[in-house]
């Protein structure tokens, strides 16, 4: 017998987030998060996004064992651009269809009680937050922050007659492939013409004075893709205090105008996948030891963040960018990178890696449902 329960109590909440060691427990290419950063990120009092969404988490027993959990996310902000929409996250179940049934139904039931006409998923609270479903590259070590999940997820989702929505894809590159000369003369005339500069950093702090000017950037690059709602200054606050002590700053460049402010940016960092394996979600006693040390390691990366001011898309800007991080990558001797995942629908974004040379690494899925008619008012609350 199924039985789902509703996340109540601390000790659930911390079962929602340790479900996922025991389901894992024997593969080596799951990447397990930080406790504190789910708990930071599923909790109403530290995740500013509760300003502008609701949540519920449940949980899934069969016979008395934990086999699965699920969130339930309504994003306000967002679903005044895109629609009365609940999305599911943080799904996980045993190989097991009447379990994932039973939880992917309660969040359906629960957006019906809230007016919600379509159900999407996997999808956080915002864009920065783990989502999509992987399709393609089951054998493929991930990055910290993609989802990594069973081949027999997506099947199941389709069994249950979800449909996908939107994909996001992935690329592995050579990292030190060197910048042609003629990319180069052309990035010069580019930076010329527009007035721009081009930074580099050796120094967190000097980061952190663009921090606010990168998300502005970010928030209006981001703005027309799917699903995005807005990062608020909260948010923006937030993620700048718990992921900016991650950032190597010989691994970052943005692109300046003349009033000083960012216009373009590349984020990348060194590859922790391996070392939050070896944390297994727990910074202490040992875990920030592994995290440490992969910090220094840079023969491994992850393009983390990117993107142009949509006033200075079409200009070539992108360029700027990635060639100054393609020179810090051969400078710090990286041999590998692996892209952020980027929407195939953003033709723009996905061409930029058309000079590299390049291959296919991970595809992940959106899967949506049509739950009630359009016609139905959305519950205000």
């Amino acid at each position: 017998m199924i039985q789902i329960k509703i996340v109540e109590t601390a000790k659930e909440l911390k079962d929602f987030i340790r479900f996922p060691h025991t389901l894992y427990a024997n593969s080596d290419l799951w990447v397990p998060p930080l406790d504190r950063d789910e708990m930071a990120i599923l909790c109403k009092d530290t995740n500013p996004a509760f300003e502008h969404c609701i949540s519920e988490y449940w949980l899934a027993y069969k016979d008395g064992e934990l086999v699965g959990r699920i969130a339930g996310i309504i994003n306000h902000s967002a679903n005044a651009k895109w629609g009365n929409k609940v999305r599911f996250g943080w799904i996980d179940f045993i190989e097991d269809i009447n379990v994932a049934r039973a939880l992917i139904q309660t969040v359906e039931n629960w957006g019906k009680e809230h007016g919600m006409n379509n159900i999407q998923g996997p999808l956080g609270f915002n864009d920065m937050d783990n989502e999509g479903m992987l399709v393609e590259g089951f054998d493929k070590l991930p990055t910290i922050a993609n989802i990594y999940n069973y081949p027999y997820y997506p099947q199941f989702m389709e069994k249950l007659g979800y449909s996908r929505d939107e994909d996001w894809l992935q690329f592995k590159f050579n990292a030190s492939q060197a910048v042609p000369e003629k990319i180069e003369r052309i990035n010069q005339l580019i930076a010329e013409k527009y007035n721009l500069r081009v930074l580099t950093f050796t120094k967190r702090k000097d980061i952190l004075k663009y921090a606010n000017s990168l998300f502005k950037t970010l928030n209006l690059a981001f703005s027309n893709l799917y699903g995005y709602s807005n990062l608020t200054d909260g948010e923006i606050k937030c993620l700048i205090k718990n992921y900016f002590s991650f950032i190597n700053p010989k691994l970052v460049c943005f692109v300046v105008d003349e009033h000083d402010e960012v216009v373009a940016f590349g984020i990348s960092i060194p590859s922790l996948s391996r070392a939050f394996q070896k944390a297994k979600g727990k910074l202490f006693p040992f875990g920030f030891i592994h995290i440490l040390r992969a910090l220094k390691k840079t023969d491994a990366i992850d393009l983390m963040l990117n993107g142009v001011h949509p006033d200075w898309q079409k200009r070539g800007i992108h360029s700027l960018y990635y060639a100054e991080m393609n020179k810090a990558y051969i400078a710090n001797k990286v041999k590998i990178a692996i892209s952020n995942q980027q929407l195939e629908s953003n033709i723009n974004a996905v061409r930029v890696w058309d000079n590299y040379e390049k291959e296919p690494y991970i595809r992940r899925r959106c899967y949506s449902k049509v739950l009630l008619p359009t016609n139905v008012e959305p519950d205000k609350e």
